[in-house]
């Protein structure tokens, strides 16, 4: 067990040097590594599994993190479906579970392995639940950015734990009625999701135990975060809210 123990350490401090801060939350089974990598891409890692969320911003951005073997994708944006950053890194051993208008996308040799799921689908993926999230603008309209059900926002449960990460959304009823959500990560860029304010308003109705602040790179630059975590501390509910750094060179 010491050993097991040392060895996450040491992977720790050798991502910490390459990518910056790297948090590690417990669970029933294993710890899960968060990797924040930039904008709304991160790598989660869990016993002997990697996940990269939205790979993008080429392949330099991985170098040092052993290569997926899941690739969760959100929708058909370039910051979300990036395939030149796909091409770049090492997909060999990876399955994609992704939306329907992203599988199209993909070259005939990644859809082989992908899974195409919808919102409100459940798959289980090396004891690991994905359940796939509704992620869109408000109001409804046919002519939005996002338009509803083509985009996933996802729930992970990974040893007990439940992650949510949003992808692209507005302040939309589906995610303040999370229940139970231990990290969540939650986007705030305008105009293309939700402003701090909406933001902070939500993560305080569903309550995460953790929650980052991330795809927060919008037409004005990047959102004031701190005034997101001063507006979640304020309410005195017991939300951690950890601020990283999602855009360094």
């Amino acid at each position: 067990m010491k050993y097991i123990l040392l060895s996450i350490l040491i992977f720790d401090l050798a991502l910490t040097a390459v990518h910056g801060q790297v948090d590690t939350i417990s669970t029933e089974n294993g710890a899960i590594s968060i990797q924040p990598i930039l904008h709304g891409t991160l790598v989660l890692t869990w016993n002997n599994q990697t996940i990269y969320v939205d790979p993008y911003g080429g392949g330099e951005k991985f170098e040092g993190l052993e290569p997926p073997t899941l690739i969760l994708i959100t929708d058909i944006h370039g910051d979300h479906l990036n395939q030149k950053t796909l091409d770049e890194i090492n997909t060999g051993r990876a399955t994609f579970i992704v939306p329907q208008a992203v599988m199209k996308k993909l070259p005939q040799s990644m859809q082989k392995r992908t899974m195409a799921i919808e919102n409100g689908q459940t798959v289980v993926f090396q004891e690991m639940e994905i359940l796939a999230m509704p992620m869109y603008n408000l109001p409804e309209s046919s002519d939005s950015r996002h338009t509803k059900g083509r985009g996933n926002g996802y729930v992970l449960t990974i040893g007990g734990k439940r992650i949510y990460i949003s992808g692209d959304t507005e302040d939309i009823p589906e995610m303040r009625s999370l229940k139970g959500i231990d990290v969540a990560f939650v986007c705030m860029n305008l105009p293309y999701t939700m402003d701090v304010d909406q933001a902070a308003s939500a993560v305080i109705e569903f309550k995460p135990s953790i929650v980052y602040p991330y795809h927060y790179r919008g037409k004005g630059g990047l959102s004031d975060v701190e005034s997101f975590k001063n507006q979640v501390d304020a309410a005195g509910i017991p939300i951690e809210v950890r601020l990283r750094d999602w855009y360094s060179n």
